[in-house]
Formats: structure tokens, C-alpha cells, sequence
């Protein structure tokens, strides 16, 4: 399954999962499960949001975008976690209310019940997911099964509150669990906010990916080929590497040019989804680049 197959089946599920946490809300008037089915909500919007950018993201490079569209995908995790941060503070003030006005609650079993449906099939889309997301390197996919999860965790914490206001008559552990909830999704939502953000600052690649590369040009260096100024970075699922090569200056341009396409070539071959620029250099001129002067 590709990735936009995977955030349908989300949609999908969000669906399923918003009908039965409502009805447990509706059956048990609680206000935790109450939380727990406005964040299948937010999991709604992420998942169609998610697939707006992810579809974005693969359209071919155009004269406005000649590096593609791949950042659109970080977007989608700064979105979901500010509709994540939106959903924890109507969360609280919904908690507040019933702190100050508690209520009974009803048909507790069948509430819970609808939650732990609910939580298996969230728990199992998100694990699957995760892979995918990893395997793609998508943050949008990404993003959407880390929601899940937190989801997920919400939806047993609430569990675990109905059961002991089942058990002891605690009304107060409803509204309480709900504001844990809030809180707990709020933590997701700053970090989806951050990953999104440090994305589109465009960030180096991780330290696997930068140790193949390094690897692959070892192969090529001697003591009439070097590299250096080597710099990479990540836009979505591409990944990019410039550097410059230095060798021979009585190499003719026909020899230069075949060494660096065996280079460029193994390059993307070892780092699936990189593109590579190699700017030739003689080896006794070095280049001048991040000179101050150029920010001014």
C-alpha cells in the first residue's frame, strides 16, 4: 500500500472510531470520553489534511517549484499538531465545567466497551503506519500514526478512570482524567509542531544516512580524488547531498565529467530518494563558500 492508501483507510477509520466514541459519550454522559471523541475529530482532520498534502507533495517539479513539492508533507504534521493543541484546550474547559457541576454517569459498561473497539482499531492502524511511514520516510504518515497513538493511550487512560469511578463513585475522576488527557495530547501536539518546523528549516540528514554517503565516497577518494564542503539536507521524503570534488587539473573534461556521474550515480544508489550535485574542482583550488559578506 502507498501512502495516500494508508491515510484513506485512516479517514476511514476516524470515522468508525468518531461513531463509537460518541455513542459511548452519549450513553455514559462523560466528559472524558466526551475528550476522547473530540480528538477522533482532530484525527479526522489531520488524516484529510494529510492526504491533501501528501498528494501534493508527489506532483513533478514545475517552473515555480523546480525542486519539487516534497516539503507540503511537514505542513500536514504542523497542522495536525496545532489542531491537536486546539482540541486539548476545549479538552480542559469542557473538564472545568464538570468539576464544578459533577454529574452521574450511565451505562458505564457499554461505554467502555465502545472505547476499547475504538482503541483496537486505532492501535492497529497506527502500528502499521509507523512502519509505513519509516519505510517512506513521510512525515505526513508520520505525524497521522503518532496521533493515533496518542489516541490510543488516551483512549486507555480513560478506561482506566471509568473503571475506578465504577468501582469507588469518584465523580471527580472523570473531569480529572480528562484534563490528563489534555495534557497528554497537548505534549503530542507541541512535538508534531517542532518536527514540522525543524523540517522546513531544511535539516541535515540523520547520521545512517550521512555515514552511507561518507562510505560511498571513500570508495572513490585516492591521492588523485578528494571531497570536501559536503553539506545535505531533507525536503519530505527526498533527500539531497552537495559537495565538491576535487581531482587532476590536466584530467580532460570528458574523464572529469564520466568519474562524477559514477559518483552521482552510487550516491543515490546507496541513499534511496537522493539527488546529488558535484561541483568539479581542480585539486590545488579550493573554493570560499559561507562567506559572511553574503548574509549582509
Amino acid at each position: 500500500m502507498q501512502v495516500s492508501a494508508y491515510l484513506k483507510l485512516s479517514i476511514a477509520v476516524a470515522l468508525a472510531t468518531i461513531a463509537l466514541k460518541t455513542g459511548a459519550w452519549w450513553l455514559t454522559d462523560s466528559v472524558s470520553l466526551l475528550s476522547d471523541a473530540m480528538e477522533s475529530l482532530v484525527n479526522l482532520a489531520g488524516a484529510m489534511f494529510a492526504l491533501t498534502m501528501v498528494t501534493l507533495a508527489q506532483q513533478p517539479p514545475d517552473a515555480d517549484h523546480p525542486y519539487g513539492h516534497h516539503k507540503a508533507e511537514y505542513f500536514s504534521g504542523g497542522f495536525e499538531g496545532v489542531l491537536i493543541l486546539v482540541a486539548a484546550l476545549a479538552i480542559i474547559w469542557a473538564a472545568a465545567n464538570r468539576f464544578l457541576h459533577p454529574q452521574p454517569l450511565d451505562a458505564l459498561g457499554w461505554g467502555i466497551a465502545l472505547s476499547v473497539i475504538s482503541s483496537a482499531m486505532n492501535g492497529a492502524l497506527a502500528f502499521a503506519m509507523l512502519r509505513k511511514a519509516r519505510a517512506f520516510r513521510s512525515m505526513a504518515l508520520e505525524a497521522d500514526a503518532r496521533h493515533l497513538y496518542t489516541d490510543v493511550w488516551t483512549s486507555v487512560g480513560v478506561i482506566v478512570g471509568l473503571v475506578g469511578v465504577q468501582l469507588t463513585g469518584w465523580l471527580w475522576l472523570d473531569p480529572a482524567l480528562a484534563i490528563a488527557v489534555a495534557v497528554n495530547i497537548a505534549l503530542e501536539g507541541s512535538r508534531l509542531i517542532w518536527a514540522a518546523a525543524d523540517g522546513l528549516m531544511d535539516s541535515a540528514l540523520e547520521p545512517a544516512e550521512r555515514a552511507q554517503i561518507d562510505t560511498t565516497l571513500n570508495e572513490f577518494a585516492h591521492q588523485t580524488i578528494r571531497f570536501d564542503h559536503l553539506v545535505t539536507r531533507k525536503a519530505g521524503q527526498r533527500r539531497f547531498v552537495d559537495l565538491h570534488m576535487h581531482m587532476p587539473s590536466d584530467w580532460s573534461l570528458g574523464r572529469a565529467a564520466a568519474v562524477r556521474g559514477a559518483v552521482e550515480q552510487a550516491l543515490m544508489s546507496a541513499v534511496p530518494g537522493l539527488r546529488a550535485s558535484i561541483q568539479l574542482l581542480p585539486l590545488d583550488v579550493e573554493a570560499h563558500i559561507d562567506d559572511g559578506r553574503d548574509l549582509s
